[in-house]
């Protein structure tokens, strides 16, 4: 695509990077060639563009932070350049409608884009190396550009120590020894834009299937997480194929790779044929009832076509990338999961959403500001009563011929809705003034249509009219709605909504329904677990939900110190979840049971649980026990430490989290003192932070 620049706005671009309003040149195909010092956290790299000016101008400059630029050469000569830390700007008179060959040679320490994890702790095999472009910018570990309307044929060549395996985007053309070095070459075959570039360096093995169109599919795992390929990748070829069927358009790059990888920024990113995810999806068949990587699954591949393919020309058309991938991928969990979870979500989001706009926090779907919840929910639920409107036939066709029109393109909302205007025999001011203008949601509009769509939701909206204040009378309303519907989501929202109206009778029959959502549900209700219910509660131990035997645990052993020896006997083999929590939960309870374990064990359980804390585990291992630790317990020195290394992590959920706690503890008395000391033991980054925080 065309990348633009004027003589007048140079000096605007250097130091910041945004696109102009008339075009100069035109970016071809880019080969990258890096080698990665993981030890220094180093890059050292080259690239090479062809590239064709479209007018005449006199320089081209390329997004590159922070870089020690150490040659340019345009057409194989030295070339005259300016380099700000940020800008590099290329000084040639360049001819209109000529090509051009730019190679660039620089090493860098990325700051943002490119993470190294786990090449300077204790644990051997926990090395990792990862991108993560969209938000923070390739532009940080490899000269390109910032702006998505700028897209290339991209090759990468990535150098690194033949002990470790690296999936990029496109295909594997390559693979070559030099020493203890090995260079992995692939090869995209379309163009993309350079925030979707990725890469990632570990310790994988893989399995590949294929889609009904002959798509190669390869799910990556850990050498050790063999048995847990199933149940991560569980529907993967499945929801390929209803995509394709129900987008309308194949898939259009050369392959697809979902790859785990440790501590990831967000829940996944769609890079081109690439998506990497957090590997707190990767789990075992338990663990999929209650948190599976079915939904960010299908929402990255869906980005395949709506971001990938078609890409936003900037923030204010964001809807065309997370609207369209949130409403496709509840399509997905809908034919797959089942209605109950497909309605029941969409009326939690309706929810939520109204509430926000009744506060005064609505956002419009046009503000290139608006948060996550606006671009992803309200996003999607536009896109539901788009098709509403339009009609099936006229829906579809509006979303194949956007596809097609656009492929490898950038847009703005008004190309989709000008399609749409086309196609739709109904006038659809109405839906882009309600839905994409207006800073309310339509929340009449939306739970009209899912109560007409699905009939349990009428029902709970229904029976929330006519209970009154009577319990007696009360049960016997709810039990006329509970045995009209088979609906899980319904009889759970109604434990946890009027479970102060039930008898012991009637959460016994609950309990027999042995439906996962009604009994997550009744072990989350205080007060029920007494008398002649308490075998009804303990059976939860047994239950194939983390979640619930976690809620189970902490609650039976809270109320009943008689029986908790019992207790933690039932589930001291279990570890729950990639973060666990029912071993960390374990943990504490066996620490603080008298009678449990001898000293010598508790100081065992109590090392154990103490040091999850630490850089070498995955960091919602480590969130968890700080946590957990917290509560009961003073921090030991070393736990300080782990909070300070946390405080400079990457992602800044676990970033502000280690924050917040190093604040509250600074406050407490004699912590600063402790804290000083601890300075004294601290390098680098660390020192600085700690230091700083000292003097405010």
């Amino acid at each position: 695509m065309k990348r633009v620049l004027t003589i007048a706005s140079i000096f605007l671009l250097i130091g910041s990077s945004a696109a102009q309003d008339d075009t100069a040149w035109d970016f071809i195909k880019g080969d990258i060639g890096v080698e990665l010092l993981p030890l220094e956290e180093r890059v050292i790299g080259r690239v090479r563009y062809e590239f064709t000016s479209i007018s005449k101008t006199d320089s081209v400059f390329l997004d590159a932070r922070n870089m020690q630029i150490q040659a340019v050469l345009l057409n194989g000569k030295k070339a005259r350049y300016s380099y700000d830390g940020r800008a590099l700007v290329i000084r040639k008179k360049l001819r209109p409608e000529r090509k051009y060959d730019l190679e660039i040679e620089y090493q860098c320490q990325p700051a943002q884009a490119l993470y190294f994890l786990g090449w300077n702790d204790s644990i051997a095999g926990n090395e990792q190396i990862w991108t993560q472009g969209q938000g923070k910018y390739s532009s940080h570990w490899v000269p390109s550009f910032d702006s998505m309307t700028e897209k290339v044929t991209f090759g990468i060549e990535i150098g690194v120590d033949k002990n470790y395996d690296v999936i990029a985007n496109g295909q594997l053309a390559e693979i070559q020894d030099e020493g203890e070095k090995r260079i992995w070459r692939w090869q995209m075959n379309q163009p993309m834009s350079s925030y979707l570039l990725a890469f990632a360096v570990g310790n994988y093995d893989s399995k590949r299937i294929e889609s009904g169109s002959g798509i190669p599919i390869d799910m990556y795992y850990y050498p050790g997480d063999s048995l847990r390929v199933e149940p991560t990748y569980r529907f993967s070829r499945e929801v390929f194929n209803f995509f394709e069927k129900e987008i309308g358009v194949p898939y259009p790059w050369q392959n697809y790779k979902m790859v785990p990888v440790r501590d990831f920024l967000y829940a996944g990113m769609e890079n081109t044929g690439t998506t990497l995810f957090s590997d707190a999806y990767v789990i075992d068949s338990t663990a999929f009832t209650d948190r599976n990587f079915v939904n960010v699954n299908a929402h990255e591949l869906a980005h395949q076509w709506f971001g990938n393919l078609v890409t936003e020309v900037d923030a204010s058309s964001h809807w065309l990338h997370e609207g369209f991938a949130s409403y496709y991928a509840w399509l997905a969990e809908k034919e797959f999961l089942g209605e109950d979870e497909f309605y029941w979500m969409l009326y939690d989001k309706a929810e939520i959403l109204s509430e926000q706009a009744r506060e005064g926090r609505g956002e419009s779907l046009l503000d290139p500001g608006a948060s996550s919840l606006t671009f992803y929910d309200k996003g999607g639920l536009a896109l539901l009563m788009l098709r509403k409107i339009m009609g099936e036939e006229a829906y579809r066709k509006t979303i194949t011929d956007f596809l097609q029109t656009y492929s490898f393109k950038n847009v703005a909302v008004s190309d989709f809705t000008d399609i749409s205007n086309t196609l739709s025999a109904r006038d659809l001011k109405h839906f882009r003034e309600s839905w994409l203008e207006s800073t309310n949601f339509p929340y009449r509009e939306v739970m009209d249509h899912l109560r007409r769509s699905y009939r349990p939701i009428d029902l709970f909206k229904n029976l929330s009219q006519e209970l009154t204040t009577s319990p007696a009378e009360d049960e016997s309303i709810i039990r006329r709605y509970w045995d009209t519907t088979d609906s899980e989501q319904f009889k759970k929202r109604v434990i946890l909504s009027y479970h102060r109206s039930l008898s012991s009778e009637f959460l016994k029959k609950a309990f027999e329904t042995r439906s996962t959502q009604v009994r997550q549900a009744l072990s989350l209700i205080p007060g029920s677990d007494e008398g002649d219910l308490l075998p009804y509660y303990e059976s939860l131990l047994d239950d194939d939900s983390y979640t619930t035997q976690e809620n189970a645990l902490y609650r039976l052993w809270l109320h009943h110190p008689d029986r908790r020896i019992l207790y933690l006997e039932k589930v001291k083999d279990i570890t729950g979840f990639p973060n666990k929590n029912i071993r960390q939960l374990w943990l504490l309870l066996a620490i603080l049971t008298r009678d449990y374990g001898s000293d010598v064990e508790k100081n065992m359980y109590r090392e154990e649980l103490f040091a999850y804390t630490a850089p070498q585990f995955p960091m919602e291992v480590r969130q968890l026990a700080f946590s957990l630790i917290g509560e009961v317990f003073p921090y030991s020195r070393k736990n300080l430490k782990d909070l300070i290394n946390a405080a400079l992590y990457p992602s800044w959920q676990f970033r502000q989290f280690a924050r917040n706690i190093l604040k509250r503890e600074l406050d407490k008395p004699g912590r600063r003192q402790q804290f000083e000391l601890i300075l004294n033991e601290l390098r680098g980054e660390e020192y600085e932070y700690l230091k700083k925080e000292l003097e405010n």
